[in-house]
């Protein structure tokens, strides 16, 4: 059974740094794609980040370019997300995601909602003025 548990979300005060996790079970994660999501009350889900580990392929929303950072550890299947320079506007529920073709996965590549079928749960983001 495939599944993404994500843990690691908490508070923090602007200019703060946190850092969510993905443990994926069921699957060979290093050859998917795998990416991080995130929804704010009120607002549409939106791709954050995306990884290819066999490609050496990153992609990042432009809004969190430069402070965020996502890696994968194919050993443990995780796939983190390290948030620096955290803003009020990038609190929400963090979702990691799986399942997208890895032919369009990191580089130039934004990711889309709807090219991913596998979800965890989410973990609740909340940074503070």
């Amino acid at each position: 059974q495939v599944q993404l548990v994500e843990s690691g979300g908490g508070s923090v005060q602007a200019g703060g740094s946190l850092r969510v996790s993905c443990a994926a079970s069921g699957f060979t994660h290093s050859t998917n794609c795998m990416a991080w999501f995130r929804q704010a009350p009120g607002k549409e889900r939106e791709g954050v980040a995306s990884i290819y580990s066999l490609g050496g392929l990153t992609w990042y929303a432009t809004s969190v370019k430069g402070r965020f950072t996502i890696s994968q550890d194919n050993a443990k299947k995780t796939v983190s997300l390290q948030m620096t320079s955290l803003k009020p506007e990038d609190s929400g529920m963090y979702f990691c995601a799986a399942g997208a073709p890895s032919t369009i996965c990191g580089g130039t590549y934004p990711v889309y909602l709807d090219e991913y079928d596998t979800w965890g749960q989410g973990t609740q983001v909340t940074v503070s003025s």
